[in-house]
């Protein structure tokens, strides 16, 4: 179905936020009454939401669910894709009917109650800004490995300064800057697909192809038992976190549903595809025991290997270019995407009033800048070098994704029931059998959240992250309880 010229929503309820301003020319234009400003293209928009998911964890981290699941792993890769794709669809839809800042988090408000806005936003806000530190710090590690005599401190704060002035010059320069990182990152992983698969089916001409032999000579194709597909997941679903930061740009969007509807398809399939025939060649080149012994380093990722194979000089360097992009890509997106919830929660005020301030341009500079202190916690964490760091902070961040995604579903299921019961309402594509989908993938979250019982880190993220939504619940209720008596 076409997109209408302007999208229709439904009507807002009196405590949901007003979407943000459209220019009148399509083009960029300027702050109305203080709104955020609509100048991000679809192609941007789309690329935003690869240039978020498509990070470390592919690049580096893919070690570690192969190291837990064998060849097998491609199995989890391909149930996480079918998750991801859902959630993208329906939050497509959702998003296109209603692209108001906010997003998810303005449309939980007013399909489940105000509690599941303030949760949803919050909690996001928590996920990404562990998401920003650890991507931030990742950067400098890598930055790091060409000059080690660099201190760790001082890379970090170049690191941020470089994502800080992207963001706080205006949605344009993101926009820009996140579609040229993300096409980097989309031409390395490209050129890599190509680079193995020719070495899986053809060989070199002094070596032979590969074949997939590699995928069952080592144990079969599940060595370590069915149930290894499973604890997997909570590494894959990882990777694959990041992607909402579409929905969230829709309010900054020229064509907020031409650019959701076609985003969020495009980035169902291309994530599909991208992670699990990249996983799928990397286990058929490498024996699998092989690609878990690494050490989570550069020179163990599974790109150098292939990419040395192919001989291609100094891959560790082309490498470590490549996911130091993906690092930066990630942090940018991420500090997005936080800065806009957060904006929206003290528009509402749910949040600091200093919060909704904008600048000139429409930025939310107050938000920004709040939204960096997960860059300074992982600097600390890093400084003083606790163990484990990544893995905990990956393990938290996956737990409030997770309950993000849940609530998201929740409110497609109660905004499904509204829309059929209403849909005079409303104008854009609509998800055949959506209420379905939306259970199906719930069930599939729950499963996923459910490898806390096996999974050492998940149990830790798990109780943490139980003891921090139960304070945001109770900081809700202060918050109503406030405002009820100024009322």
């Amino acid at each position: 179905m076409a997109a209408p010229e302007r999208p229709a929503q439904a009507p807002a309820s009196p405590a949901a936020p007003a979407p943000a301003s459209a220019s009148p020319s399509g083009g960029e234009d300027t702050p109305a009454g203080g709104g955020l400003v609509r100048s991000l293209t679809p192609r941007q928009t789309t690329m935003i939401g690869l240039g978020s998911a498509l990070g470390t964890g592919l690049f580096l981290g893919s070690g570690s669910a192969i190291s837990a699941a064998g060849p097998a792993v491609i199995v989890s890769y391909a149930i996480g894709a079918v998750l991801v794709a859902i959630i993208a669809v329906l939050l497509g839809e959702m998003s296109a009917a209603h692209p108001v800042q906010g997003s998810f988090g303005a449309v939980a408000h007013r399909y489940l109650g105000p509690w599941a806005g303030f949760l949803t936003r919050w909690t996001y806000w928590f996920s990404a800004v562990v998401v920003i530190g650890t991507e931030v710090v990742a950067s400098a590690l890598y930055l790091r490995w060409w000059w080690p005599g660099v201190p760790m401190s001082a890379a970090i704060l170049a690191v941020a300064a470089v994502v800080l002035a992207v963001n706080i010059i205006n949605v344009k320069s993101f926009g820009t800057t996140e579609f040229w990182l993300s096409t980097i990152k989309v031409t390395a992983l490209c050129a890599f697909i190509l680079c193995a698969a020719f070495l899986v089916l053809f060989g070199l001409p002094d070596t032979g192809a590969t074949g997939f032999a590699h995928l069952t000579d080592d144990g079969g194709f599940v060595p370590q038992g069915a149930k290894s597909i499973w604890i997997a997941m909570s590494v894959v679903m990882f990777a694959y976190a990041g992607f909402e930061v579409v929905a969230i740009a829709s309010a900054e969007a020229t064509d907020p549903q031409r650019s959701i509807r076609t985003a969020m398809r495009q980035l169902a399939w291309r994530l599909s595809v991208f992670y699990v025939l990249a996983i799928t060649l990397v286990v058929a080149l490498i024996p699998w025991r092989r690609l878990a012994a690494g050490d989570g380093s550069v020179e163990a990722s599974p790109f150098v290997r292939v990419f040395s194979d192919v001989g291609v000089p100094a891959a560790a360097t082309l490498t470590n270019l490549v996911v130091l992009i993906a690092a930066v890509s990630a942090a940018n997106a991420h500090l997005y995407g936080a800065s806009r919830l957060l904006h929206s929660l003290g528009d509402d005020g749910l949040a600091p009033a200093p919060l909704a301030r904008l600048t000139g341009r429409g930025v939310p500079a107050n938000a920004l800048a709040a939204s960096t202190l997960g860059i300074a916690a992982a600097a600390l964490l890093a400084f003083y070098d606790v163990g484990g760091i990544f893995g905990i902070l990956m393990s938290i961040a996956l737990f409030a994704v997770l309950l993000v995604w849940l609530l998201i579903l929740a409110s497609y299921v109660a905004f499904r029931r509204h829309r059929d019961a209403h849909p005079e309402e409303f104008t854009g594509f609509t998800v055949p059998g959506g209420s379905r989908l939306a259970l199906v993938a719930g069930a599939g979250v729950l499963a996923v959240a459910a490898t806390a019982i096996e999974v050492p880190d998940m149990r830790q993220a798990a109780g943490i992250g139980l003891a921090f939504t139960a304070v945001l619940l109770g900081c809700y209720a202060l918050t109503t309880v406030r405002r009820s008596r100024r009322s």
